[in-house]
């Protein structure tokens, strides 16, 4: 992100800061996990972000998959009768959210769950930030690269945030997925290149990155034939920004 993306989404999370109330519920920051240490560093900022936004907010970490501490190991060791809202750092609905979330909060009616961190608007203006910053022209197509899921919902969600990102951009948006969903991100870049081609425009073929951070998924993407592929979406205050409108659309409805 540079300098004025960073300066303004900034100067808006300054803004946002409140205080949580002392009842306030704990907030388990809960993400994928990934062996990549750059990926875990990116992640728990934006937890150490979720907890500067929010004096007297306490935020736990956990992980569905990969890192430790496991969810489910966060939620029993909670407190019996302590209240918590589960906000999965991920992109759609996908086995994580629909299927492991729910069992980890199983027989405890006190800590609920969170809807993910996308589809929104505003990642949509980041992801178009970062294509703009590659050097996207009007003539290139854009590839939206998710990490992909088994269940139907992930699919929705990230045709969703593939809707939002081409009300955007003057360019063709298509959207692939890195496993588990088609077409394949490779599949994807020969079948929007070939689109170009048959139109006549001869663009070049963007990836835009729909994954938080570095890791196996982002690292494949080079592999993919495309001609550029933008960074993931973190560092970004907005991740936080959102993750904490997750948390109070729950403790408040």
């Amino acid at each position: 992100m540079n300098g004025f993306f960073l300066g303004a989404a900034l100067n808006r999370c300054l803004l946002n800061v409140t205080l949580a109330p002392m009842n306030s519920p704990v907030l388990i920051a809960c993400a994928h996990g990934t062996r990549n240490a750059a990926g875990q560093a990116a992640i728990r900022q934006v937890m150490a972000e979720i907890e500067a936004a929010r004096p007297g907010l306490k935020v736990l970490e956990a992980y569905v998959d990969v890192q430790e501490p496991e969810l489910s190991a966060v939620v029993a060791a909670l407190p019996e009768g302590a209240a918590a809202v589960v906000v999965p750092l991920l992109l759609s609905t996908g086995f994580h959210v629909k299927v492991d979330v729910p069992k980890a909060i199983s027989g405890r009616p006190e800590v609920v769950a969170a809807r993910p961190l996308g589809p929104d608007p505003r990642l949509a203006e980041l992801l178009a930030s970062h294509l703009r910053a590659a050097g996207l022209g009007e003539n290139d197509g854009v590839l939206l690269a998710a990490a992909g899921s088994s269940l139907p919902d992930g699919s929705v969600d990230s045709e969703e945030q593939g809707r939002l990102l081409a009300k955007l951009l003057p360019n063709k948006v298509r959207v692939a997925y890195g496993a588990s969903a088609q077409p394949t991100v490779p599949d994807g870049v020969a079948a929007l290149r070939a689109e170009l081609a048959a139109d006549g425009t001869p663009g070049r073929v963007f990836i835009a990155s729909y994954l938080l951070a570095t890791g196996y998924f982002h690292d494949q993407l080079a592999k993919a034939g495309a001609d550029v592929v933008t960074a993931p979406l973190l560092p970004s205050l907005v991740l936080s920004e959102i993750a904490l409108e997750r948390f109070d659309g729950v403790v408040t409805s």
